[in-house]
């Protein structure tokens, strides 16, 4: 979950580190924050878990853009 600060280009500034470093985006969400008028929040799932260095490096990056940065949940892929 990324708390962004409302301003133009914020949406590409959060997707263009996913990009760069070829992280497959699976789903994008946004909600209206609680924290004020025209502020959101995304909800972004993605191939990848926290502990791979190149996740951890967008997540990095994230963090530094973001006025607020929550992972929810990372798992490994299920083996069948």
């Amino acid at each position: 979950m990324v708390a962004m600060r409302n301003q133009p280009g914020t949406l590409h500034a959060l997707l263009e580190p996913f990009h760069r470093h070829q992280i497959d985006l699976t789903r994008l969400e946004t909600r209206p924050s609680r924290t004020g008028v025209w502020n959101y929040v995304f909800f972004i799932d993605f191939k990848g878990h926290r502990d791979e260095p190149k996740v951890a490096a967008v997540l990095e990056e994230v963090q530094l853009r973001a006025a607020d940065l929550r992972v929810l949940g990372s798992y490994p892929i299920g083996v069948l």
